[in-house]
């Protein structure tokens, strides 16, 4: 069955309930599931006119808006295949993107996404057409706007019949290393993906639940998740831009919104850091708080009854502390899949004090997301969860994680040699993290197997544990561990500068750029008894010997770190190669 399929369904079962959620002239609007069909065929019309046939591509270089969406699902259901493209991506991973994929036809966002596709018009082939989503500048040859792609199109269409086995969509890999992958997903990737999910979690009445589309759709996460909510008929808005993300999580109010840790690690920090200059008073509520939240989670994860006398003094706990923060998280979410990178226990337990669930999972593009996940019930703080749907996982060498399951990519796009590097002979898939599995079903991941790291002296070190460490202080945005084949551990590490910039005025330092913030002796004698406090339990090899204090944050559009703010290992340690050179040679 073409996973489309569920335009036809929900419009049958509400015509008139909001499917899809944007913002246009500073004003939240929607449209119904009968208008967002009618969208999805007539554009669906207007590329079988343009010549897309069945298994062709169509590329989407944007930011999340309606248009993508519905371009996506438009591709979907007449058998053509979606090429998504992070629209932070450079003119040349573009380029690599688009010669290797080959699209007729590309939808671009904004000018400069359009004008970095039209300049390739002569270096690719295949691409007949560009499709501009805004309608806000001037267009060249071989281009048209949506709305005059679409104008004279019928809204009347019969969905093209896929199986299992018909690609569905080529994602290519931000990756942390080396040059992108395309990734082939399936219809039936999809399906069982979505299927595994309902029968996991035994969502009661999902269809009225309201999910916030902040991460790019680009990515296997925020596509899966929007897919798998219309899927079940619930309404998804959808952000274009991710910094305003505090904003829109007060105007949507969603109930539900997938995430990645950093996100939830900077508003641990946030709080933590009101607290150090918060009255011993305030201090002792929330410290309170916290206790009370904690043994009511812990009850509820457990499954156990909740005292009368405990539960009153949540409900203080709520009126006094909790609900102020989760006012500023919109006011109604209760269901947060996160994933993309690590999460440190603290920061999960922090949260489901606060009466705040974060669905801890763990997945890869080539798995169509989540390989396991948090139940309601009886998960393990510190782990990734259990096996979701028919997934299945065994511990190889290295003590890496093999993979088995429906969600399984079909292989990586015109690239056989990589695609039967990740197989094993009998068919299992390797993930390249390395993990454990205890006794309950719980999967631990202890690391990237390409980042563990051996010191010089042959110590053994997993940077990600403490990566996240140093990642949930308020003083520190992004942090990267160096260990390899060196004598001791170094660190480079982006400062938080609206955290440093107020603590830079108590200092009574003066400047006028970061650069001379953060090589300021005063600044440098902080951080180092930052992390001197942070590291006071880690084994002697382990501890952050040296440091350089970098004057910007790592970028996705330098290449840095990927578009789920993890950093490219490889890229920054080449970029900065200068740098850590000295802190060895002094």
């Amino acid at each position: 069955m073409n996973i489309t399929e569920f335009l036809n369904k929900n419009t049958k079962r509400f015509p008139q309930k909001a499917a899809v959620g944007f913002k246009k002239d500073n004003e939240w609007k929607e449209l119904t599931w009968m208008r967002f069909k009618q969208m999805v065929f007539r554009t669906a019309n207007a590329l079988v006119e343009a010549g897309v046939k069945e298994n062709d591509k169509v590329a989407i270089y944007a930011d999340n808006s309606p248009e993508w969406i519905i371009m996506d699902v438009a591709t979907l259901a007449i058998g053509a295949v979606t090429v998504p493209v992070y629209s932070t991506n450079g003119a040349d991973q573009v380029e690599y993107i688009i010669n290797h994929a080959e699209p007729k036809i590309i939808l671009t966002g904004d000018q400069e996404q359009y004008e970095t596709c039209h300049q390739l018009l002569g270096k690719t082939t295949g691409v007949e057409q560009i499709i501009a989503a805004k309608k806000n500048f001037t267009l060249k040859d071989n281009s048209i706007f949506l709305s005059d792609f679409i104008e004279k199109a019928s809204d009347k269409f019969k969905i093209v019949e896929r199986s299992d086995e018909d690609l569905a969509t080529i994602i290519y890999t931000s990756g942390t290393s080396g040059i992108p992958k395309g990734v082939m997903l399936t219809h039936g990737n999809f399906q069982k993906a979505f299927d595994a999910h309902i029968d996991f979690f035994d969502f009661k009445d999902f269809e009225k639940e309201q999910s916030l589309a902040f991460l790019p759709l680009s990515h296997v996460f925020e596509r899966c998740w929007t897919l798998f909510c219309f899927s079940v008929g619930a309404k998804v808005s959808f952000l274009e831009n991710p910094k305003l993300i505090a904003n829109a999580l007060q105007e949507v109010k969603p109930t539900t919104m997938c995430s990645v840790p950093r996100f939830y690690q900077k508003i641990y920090a946030g709080i933590n850091e009101m607290l150090v200059t918060a009255s011993p008073t305030k201090k002792k509520i929330f410290a309170w708080a916290i206790e009370t939240g904690t043994q009511v989670s812990e009850r509820k994860r457990d499954q156990q009854n909740i005292p009368f006398l405990l539960n009153q003094k949540y409900k203080i706990a709520n009126a006094l502390v909790f609900n102020k923060i989760k006012t500023k998280l919109g006011g109604r979410l209760w269901f947060m899949p996160c994933g993309g990178a690590s999460i440190s226990k603290e920061v999960t337990q922090f949260f489901d004090a606060m009466g705040i669930h974060i669905t801890v999972g763990y997945g890869m593009t080539e798995t169509t997301a989540t390989i396991t996940a948090f139940p309601f019930t009886k998960y393990k703080y510190g782990t990734a969860g259990k096996l979701i749907g028919d997934s299945q996982i065994k511990i190889g060498d290295n003590e890496e994680i093999l993979v088995k399951g429906s969600g399984i990519m079909k292989g990586y796009y015109k690239n056989p040699e990589e695609t039967a590097k990740i197989f094993t002979e009998d068919g299992w898939m390797k993930t390249g993290d390395a993990g454990v599995l205890d006794n309950e079903g719980n999967l631990t991941i202890t690391d990237r197997i390409k980042d563990l790291m051996k010191t010089s002296n042959g110590k053994y070190i997993a940077p990600q544990p403490i990566e996240n460490m140093f990642s949930n202080n308020s003083y520190i945005n992004q942090i990267l561990l160096i260990a390899d084949d060196k004598p001791f551990v170094s660190a480079l590490i982006v400062p938080n500068f609206e955290t440093l910039e107020e603590k830079v005025k108590t200092l009574g330092i003066t400047f006028t750029n970061w650069k001379e913030v953060v090589e300021n002796e005063k600044v440098q004698a902080f951080y180092q008894k930052l992390i001197d406090d942070i590291q006071v339990n880690l084994s002697g090899f382990e501890k952050i010997k040296k440091f350089i204090l970098m004057p910007a944050d790592f970028e996705i559009q330098s290449g840095e770190i990927t578009p789920t703010l993890k950093i490219k290992r490889n890229i920054v340690l080449e970029k900065y190669a200068g740098k850590i050179n000295m802190i060895y040679n002094k």
